[in-house]
């Protein structure tokens, strides 16, 4: 029996754009697997040390990738990250870069407990378009594209964008 072959998803952008709640639902919708790395390195305690300045874990990207990289080969993976230039190249077939208003990703952020340094860097990453322009020098042009991300009515149009892109994905690849 042939396996169905299914679309491999980036969801990026800076942290408290939405890509969470845009991966988990996404998943129900398509029916492929969501996976957030910061689960994923919790889980299986993929990290190299802390970062005092940030409060937070060091990602250990080596171990992600290789955790992650035969369930990418099988495809149909949704990955949701805050960086993009550590994953192979090989492993996307399109990837979507969330974009935040910076008014409300500020309140976004101060609500998740960021302050300082911290919450500063993330609002300045998205005014500079940082992820964006990973994404852009990672992958190729083509398959990177820009999604606004502020309100409930961004996030159902995305839903619904993604949705019918996966659908001719697998129609076109199957």
């Amino acid at each position: 029996m042939k396996m169905t072959k299914r679309p491999n998803i980036l969801l990026t952008g800076t942290p408290g754009v939405g890509k969470t709640t845009l991966g988990k639902e996404l998943a129900q919708r398509t029916g492929l697997t969501y996976v957030n790395i910061g689960d994923l390195a919790r889980e299986g305690e993929l990290f190299d040390g802390y970062d005092e300045e940030y409060q937070c874990p060091i990602l250990d990207e080596d171990r992600v990738v290789d955790e992650l990289d035969e369930k990418m080969v099988d495809g149909g993976m949704i990955i949701d990250y805050h960086g993009c230039d550590l994953f192979p190249e090989r492993w996307f077939h399109i990837v979507f870069v969330l974009r935040t208003d910076n008014t409300q990703l500020y309140t976004r952020l101060e609500s998740r407990g960021y302050t300082g340094k911290k919450l500063q860097d993330n609002v300045q990453c998205e005014i500079f378009q940082t992820i964006l322009e990973e994404a852009m020098e990672a992958y190729r042009e083509e398959i990177v594209h820009q999604l606004p991300s502020n309100s409930p009515e961004d996030l159902e149009h995305n839903l619904e964008q993604i949705a019918q892109w996966t659908e001719q994905w697998m129609k076109d690849h199957n």
